[in-house]
């Protein structure tokens, strides 16, 4: 897995809609204690270093798959839920956006005081994350947003987003406390840039030497720049393609929901009455918590869990999100209880759609999977940000959201 690195996204404004924010609050929790439940807080912490998983966490609970936003969202709502039962779950996350930075020295103080841990190296490795990202990669972006999240044992991921307002992107920066050997020499796993683009990395392995002249660097040209690790750089657009998703891992989970694979599996029985679009957002969300690295190099495939707040790839579907999100947390409850049946059930769902994407993709479906959602969602109250779908409005409205925003053509077709 990578433990840290970047992501590049566009840069979204606009505040996530009221009908939205309770539900993404109660999925995050009930995915983030689940992974508490069957892998321990630290694997909370190596996941969150992990750009594109954290994008996909965020397609999960509603936001859209490549919103440069999710930082902000996840991060809040998952904070009003988890600093709470930072006693039972042995995780706090610190600081914010724009002044809320200025105050995490004194976050780290106080949880640093409840727990008997070293405040000093602590706070140290955060402001050296921030300047680091902030001034020793050139790369154009000013940071706005600094986050520290912190375990009660001291383990810490630090996730930093910059803005770049000349060409409205957006990026993100995760660090993890295990794989920093030194602050001075590749603390990054990977820094991911646009193709075309120059960074001047400063602590790079090779860059020593750099080091020792940094000022005179930053005054003029650089004639030594490191080489930029491609890792994740979503598009300015909205719509999602065939491009931007594994076919045979999205084909394997529809099949299972819509075909009802599960019936021929004894240990999902229990599932047996469940709607197919909440089996969907079920195995996708078991897929976040279950799954290994190498499983979210294609954040967009989350967003079909349960739609997205911009309408793409199709409106939220707030029954089987509210739905999804009560199955989570019952399986929780039994789990808590010595009952760990409907735990394992969910985790085999996932092991299931895994198995299921050997079967072949079938013939181009994406088009017709995306009109069936937006149908159903003009038939049974789906919802954008801009409140209830409107048949033949709401859809026409979404489709002018790549000229208006990024001067293209409208969606792909």
């Amino acid at each position: 897995m990578i433990h840290a690195g970047s992501i590049g996204m566009p840069l979204h404004f606009g505040k996530v809609p009221s009908f939205l924010t309770d539900r993404m609050a109660n999925m995050g929790e009930a995915l983030v204690e689940s992974i508490v439940d069957n892998y321990g807080k630290s694997e909370v912490l190596t996941r969150m270093s992990d750009p594109n998983w954290f994008q996909a966490l965020g397609a999960v609970m509603g936001m859209h798959w490549n919103s440069s936003g999710v930082t902000t969202t996840v991060l809040g709502a998952l904070r009003s839920k988890l600093n709470p039962r930072a006693k039972d779950l042995g995780l706090y996350i610190l600081g914010g956006k724009g002044k809320a930075i200025q105050g995490l020295n004194g976050q780290i103080s106080r949880v640093s005081h409840t727990h008997d841990l070293d405040m000093k190296p602590l706070a140290r490795s955060c402001r050296l994350a921030r300047r680091i990202d902030g001034n020793a990669i050139q790369d154009g972006f000013d940071l706005y947003q600094q986050y520290f999240l912190l375990s009660d044992e001291g383990e810490w991921t630090a996730i930093q987003q910059g803005l770049n307002k000349n060409s409205r992107r957006a990026r993100r920066y995760h660090w993890h406390s295990p794989e920093v050997r030194s602050f001075t020499n590749e603390p990054h796993k990977g820094i991911a840039g646009i193709e075309d683009q120059s960074i001047l990395n400063l602590v790079d392995a090779d860059a020593e030497t750099l080091q020792q002249h940094m000022v005179a660097l930053t005054q003029e040209k650089p004639s030594e720049l490191a080489e930029v690790i491609r890792d994740s750089e979503l598009p300015n657009r909205h719509d999602v393609r065939k491009e931007d998703i594994n076919m045979a891992r999205l084909a394997s989970v529809l099949e299972l929901a819509y075909n009802r694979d599960i019936e021929n599996f004894e240990d999902l029985l229990d599932l047996h009455g469940v709607g197919p679009r909440t089996l969907k957002a079920l195995a996708m969300a078991s897929e976040v918590i279950h799954g290994d690295a190498t499983r979210f190099k294609d954040p967009a495939r989350f967003a079909f869990a349960v739609g997205g707040k911009d309408g793409r790839p199709h409106p939220i579907d707030t029954e089987s999100f509210d739905d999804a999100v009560n199955m989570l947390q019952d399986s929780l409850r039994h789990a808590k209880l010595g009952d760990k049946d409907k735990s394992d059930a969910l985790k085999r769902l996932h092991d299931v759609a895994v198995n299921g994407e050997t079967k072949g993709v079938p013939i181009d479906f994406l088009k017709e999977l995306i009109d069936s959602e937006w149908n159903h969602s003009e038939a049974n109250g789906g919802k954008t940000f801009m409140g209830d779908v409107i048949k033949g409005v709401t859809r026409s409205l979404m489709d002018t959201q790549n000229k208006l925003l990024y001067g293209k053509d409208d969606e792909q077709k």
